[in-house]
């Protein structure tokens, strides 16, 4: 894969505003690159995940993923949410296998 075919796609969930998750940006290649950089620089973890970026990167801007997404989703934000928790009580550390597991 080149660079001009990585991509990217950021979600947001607003509890109570949303009823799932919504693609918020999605870019290839330089843009895909941007969206990455700026998520970094605003404490925003990225998780790599080739194939689910792929379909999400078929939606529209602003659409909620679909409900046979729900499940892969769910797993991303919980990983998320566990190294988040991590960082907060400052242990800073990379999550275990274990952990990963559990999600």
């Amino acid at each position: 894969m080149t660079s001009k075919d990585k991509k990217a796609v950021a979600l947001r969930y607003e509890y109570g505003k949303n009823t799932a998750p919504q693609v918020v940006a999605k870019g290839r290649g330089a843009l895909g690159q941007k969206i990455i950089e700026v998520a970094q620089r605003h404490g925003v973890y990225i998780y790599h995940d080739p194939d689910l970026t792929e379909v999400l990167y078929k939606l529209d801007l602003l659409d909620e993923i679909p409900p046979r997404l729900y499940q892969a989703v769910a797993e991303v934000l919980a990983f998320v949410y566990v190294v988040g928790r991590k960082w907060k009580e400052n242990k800073k550390e990379v999550v275990s296998r274990k952990e990963k597991d559990y999600l």
